[in-house]
């Protein structure tokens, strides 16, 4: 579990974050949103430690990250896995040694035990047979099981997604939200994800968060958001035909 309190963060006298607080629970898929400017990616990269806020506290597990020396930080980040926007995979390192790559940085493992991580983890996101294949021999939709594969493979207690279904089509979009939940819910994860797409927020939004200008605007669940009478989360969420019509069957009681 993730505990953020009074949380402020600026860059050259300008405050993005202005005093969230919130949490993301364990074994759950909690989803950041909000439009272009709202202080999603700073939230996200605040979460991970790569940005030290102003004022407030981010707790994980109860252990608030301002209060552990440099040794305690680097094992809670050791302890993170992360899927970046466009994958962010090593072009020329084959699937397998894109995986293996956190093991090789950050634990002890012997080659053997590597080894069977890697074999593990291809196996959890259905990689079988890609292996020995370079990035640019797979499609973006493997690409992105690679990118979870790899940040899973150390057996995080936290998973952060930025944008993980950029650039996917929608089919292929629906089957990583769902990877990324039976994993979180397997391997009983905190996962955040960071996101603008609305179908993720209907098919995996356990919890969400909508941020406006830096502040928490809303929180609740996928069912709740679609109830709401918050106008900043309904212009958001209805801003596209698809969601519109869904609003309109709501209020009819279709």
């Amino acid at each position: 579990m993730i505990e953020v309190k009074n949380l402020h963060k600026g860059f050259g006298g300008t405050e993005i974050l202005k005093g969230i607080s919130t949490s993301f629970q364990q074994g759950k898929t909690n989803l950041i949103i909000g439009t272009s400017g709202s202080g999603k990616t700073v939230f996200l990269k605040c979460l991970l430690g790569l940005y030290r806020p102003e004022n407030g506290a981010i707790y994980y597990d109860g252990e608030a990250y301002n209060e552990m020396d440099d040794d305690q930080q680097r094992d809670l980040r050791q302890q993170m896995g992360m899927v970046f926007q466009g994958s962010a995979l090593f072009d020329s390192m084959t699937v397998s040694e894109n995986i293996r790559f956190p093991l090789e940085m950050f634990t002890k493992q012997t080659n053997s035990e590597m080894a069977d991580r890697v074999n593990e983890a291809i196996k959890r996101v259905n990689l079988d047979g890609a292996d020995d294949k370079l990035p640019s021999q797979i499609s973006g939709g493997m690409q992105k099981r690679v990118a979870i594969a790899r940040a899973i493979v150390t057996n995080p207690k936290y998973l952060f997604c930025d944008e993980p279904n950029s650039g996917l089509d929608p089919k292929t979009a629906i089957v990583i939200d769902n990877l990324i939940q039976e994993l979180t819910e397997e391997f009983n994860i905190t996962t955040v994800i960071n996101t603008h797409d609305m179908n993720s927020v209907m098919e995996i939004g356990a919890k969400i968060i909508f941020l406006k200008n830096g502040h928490l605007e809303w929180e609740g669940d996928k069912s709740q958001i679609f109830k709401t009478d918050n106008k900043a989360v309904t212009d958001f969420v209805y801003s596209s035909n698809l969601f519109q019509k869904v609003r309109e069957a709501q209020l009819k009681g279709l």
